[in-house]
């Protein structure tokens, strides 16, 4: 076994309390706990805790928060503090936001070349055939792109108009 593994498993000689902290647990009333929350974190499990360095804790959060000083010279931050810090912090981040996008793509299809699709597909002609006339005319895609492809058409045909998604809300009410 290591030194360094022994020195750990053996017992560390207690340190004596001093005369203040011994009059104090005679007075005070002790009472056994169910369950044990820890109540403050150094600097250091702070930091690690949020997993942010210790730097990093002590430059942008430490001053915003109210701290413990102990008798021998340590600072404890209550996790209560730095709770209600972060929440503070977050909400207003999150007011910060935009809002979210819709899903998918944009849909920035003039309506014009939508219903010219439509119309021609209406009169019989083929997908493939309505593709290499919006090519001819030069149509640009919805996503600004040059070339129309049979599929593309095809997705044009299947998505639902605006007309008829308005069509069906009303008819379902």
């Amino acid at each position: 076994m290591s030194r360094r593994r022994r020195r750990r498993q053996t017992e560390k000689p207690k340190q004596p309390v001093p005369p203040e902290v011994a009059a104090f647990a005679e007075l005070a009333a002790v009472r056994q706990a169910t369950r044990v929350k820890r109540l403050a974190y150094t600097r250091t499990q702070a930091a690690q805790a949020l997993g942010i360095s210790t730097s990093t804790f002590e430059r942008r959060i430490l001053p915003f928060i109210e701290t413990v000083q102990m008798d021998w010279g340590k600072r404890m931050i209550p996790i209560d503090e730095l709770e209600r810090f972060l929440a503070a912090r977050r909400q207003r981040a999150r007011a910060e936001w935009p809002q979210p996008a819709p899903p998918g793509r944009k849909r920035a299809l003039p309506p014009e070349v939508v219903a010219r699709i439509r119309a021609e597909h209406g009169q019989g002609k083929s997908i493939r055939r309505i593709a290499q006339d919006l090519n001819a005319d030069q149509v640009r895609t919805s996503q600004g792109g040059r070339q129309w492809w049979p599929s593309t058409v095809r997705a044009v045909l299947v998505r639902p108009s605006p007309a008829d998604s308005a069509q069906d809300a009303s008819e379902s009410s």
